[in-house]
């Protein structure tokens, strides 16, 4: 990390945490780095917290690919986007003064919410109802009709998403080393009018996923990119393809994707 000398500390301030920081400042500082205060001018971004301040940290700095996103956990424990415990200074000191630090790439898709707005999402989007009624979704793959949708809602994950709510609906746990997303449904309708696959599935990142909704009184859907909700009247659609971005993190010895997927549910 000897080549990347500018930090950008994200996190939530807070009192118990603003002691922290500081002296995880004056650590940086002792081993030659500058701790800037605007993102914009760092080539490492680290978040402190936990991964939903990860996933905000990418959000906030705009999921720039020219950085380091560095994850350091303030739980005790490491976890998916978090490699660094705060109160484990050694580990975080080895890797700061080592000459050659691998680097791990993560996924992103690119959303698309009709003509009016698109965002990037690093784990998953998704778009629930907002009201006690189901939607009506027809499911394009590139220009083929694939089924007509009657539920809750849809999720579609990155690879490192797909340990999150993905999972919770029986989704696939997928490598981020595959370069693809996964869309998975959330209590789908299956009767003689509705019928859907009925199980979660992969595309590859060539791919193209265009979700249309029917315009029958639920105009208030929910969309979520990663943890941040949005409401937008009157969706009509929205297009998912894979993003030419990625977002890099610290590889460490022992701590892999699958050795964290271990960690974390086994």
């Amino acid at each position: 990390m000897t080549n990347r000398r500018n930090v950008f500390f994200y996190y939530r301030n807070s009192d118990d945490i603003g002691a922290k920081v500081e002296s995880l400042t004056k650590l940086a500082e002792k081993y030659g780095f500058t701790v800037v205060s605007h993102s914009k001018d760092a080539n490492i971004i680290a978040s402190i917290g936990g991964d939903g301040t990860f996933l905000q940290a990418v959000r906030k700095t705009n999921f720039r690919d020219d950085c380091l996103y560095v994850g350091i956990s303030t739980k005790g424990s490491a976890s998916v986007y978090c490699d660094f415990v705060l109160d484990d200074t050694e580990k975080i000191i080895e890797a700061i003064t080592t000459e050659q630090v691998e680097v791990r790439k993560y996924p992103v898709i690119d959303v698309k919410i009709d003509e009016s707005a698109s965002f990037k999402c690093l784990n998953e989007c998704t778009i629930r109802s907002g009201i006690i009624k189901t939607f009506v979704i027809d499911v394009h793959i590139d220009e083929i009709h694939f089924e007509t949708f009657r539920g809750d809602g849809m999720i579609i994950s990155t690879p490192t998403g797909s340990t999150a709510y993905s999972k919770s609906v029986n989704g696939a746990v997928i490598d981020p080393l595959l370069p693809c997303f996964q869309v998975s449904e959330l209590a789908s309708l299956n009767n003689n009018r509705y019928r859907t696959l009925g199980s979660s599935f992969v595309l590859s990142g060539s791919r193209r996923l265009r979700l249309e909704v029917a315009q029958d009184g639920n105009d208030y859907p929910v969309i979520g990119m990663d943890n941040e909700a949005l409401s937008i009247r009157s969706v009509q659609q929205i297009e998912v393809t894979l993003s030419p971005s990625i977002i890099k993190t610290v590889k460490l010895k022992d701590n892999s994707f699958w050795e964290k997927v271990k960690r974390s549910f086994l």
